[in-house]
Parts: C-alpha cells; structure tokens; sequence
C-alpha cells in the first residue's frame, strides 16, 4: 500500500506537513530534554489556534527561539523579545513570548530538581506510555484527570500557558500518550 493511500486519524488532513507529523512524530514517546521543551513551547503558542498553523511556522519558531536551546531562551532580554515581536514568521503574542523564557526558567528549575524534565514529566505514568484505543478522533477528549494534574503542577511550578488542554496535547505530541485511532496505520507499525 502506498504511504498516500494509509489509513490515518481522522484529524490528520490532506497536507503533506501533517501526514508526516502524524506518521513520524505523533504519539512517539520522547524522553530528552531538548525535544520535550520544543514540543512544550510549540504546545504553549498553539493554544487558541490550529496545530497546523504552528507545524507550517516550526522551522521559524525554530530559528527565532535558538532551535529551542532553553538555556538561551531563559535568559532572554527585553530587547529578544522586542526583536521577536517584529517576526512574521512566529505567533507574535507578547505574552506567549513572554511566558516562553519564563517556562525555560522553569523547565530548568524542575531539571535542578528531578535531574530532568523527562524524568518529571515521565513519572506521571512510570515511564511508559498510555496506550488508548479510540475508535475515531471523536473520541479522543481535550483534556483528562492526569492532564489536570499536570497542568496543576506545572503551574504551581511557574510554567505559563500550560492549561489541561495544552497539556494533554504535549502529552499525545510527546508519546505519554497514544491517541491514534483503531484503524490507523500507524497502530500496527
């Protein structure tokens, strides 16, 4: 069969960008730092909008934020962020630029603590990843107990932009959890 003609989720559209996210990246568990704070950022700037428009603009986000290098981003000035106000190729919302440099000093205070992020995030379900079976997208919810949890903790721990629903979808992007429907090819890879 070819690639084109596979049966993916239903969320997954017809654009080449996304059948490689949901083919490649989607659901795949990810435990380094680097990749995890990238997904986290990328999360935080997509809340409101489509996933889609933050997949298009990734490469931009990437080069703007120092390919997400969060010791540079935590020590980001005034003058950083005015700088990254004026780029057309990223989200230009001040506060999530704002909250992106004060998450990496978090993300940095929680790997003080744990010795990781991934060892953080990852307790939440003993380093494995939850295994859902949705018949359809449909069925897949925005948010859970577990993303509440998180979400809560993150907060309490200063983290900016990180609601439930932002959590639970760091959490499908980053593998903690496997929302991919039934009948999804990628079920049986």
């Amino acid at each position: 069969m070819e690639k084109e003609d596979l049966i993916r989720c239903g969320w997954c559209t017809s654009s080449d960008l996304y059948k490689k996210y949901h083919d490649e990246e989607w659901g795949v568990p990810v435990y380094d730092d680097p990749t995890l704070f990238e997904f986290l950022i990328l999360e935080t700037f997509q809340a409101g909008l489509s996933w889609i428009t933050i997949l298009n603009k990734r490469e931009n986000f990437r080069a703007a934020f120092d390919y997400f290098d969060y010791k540079k981003v935590a020590n980001y000035s005034e003058e950083k962020i005015e700088e990254l106000m004026q780029n057309t190729g990223i989200i230009r919302n001040k506060l999530k630029i704002k909250a992106a440099v004060s998450n990496a000093q978090a993300f940095m205070k929680v790997q003080e603590e744990f010795g990781s992020f991934s060892d953080y995030i990852w307790k939440y379900t003993d380093g494995k990843p939850i295994l859902n079976s949705p018949k359809t997208s449909k069925e897949v919810p925005a948010t859970t107990p577990l993303s509440d949890e998180i979400s809560k903790d993150l907060k309490k721990r200063g983290f900016k932009f990180v609601g439930s629903t932002v959590i639970y979808a760091h959490m499908q992007a980053t593998g903690m959890v496997n929302d991919h429907a039934e009948d999804c090819w990628t079920r049986t890879k």
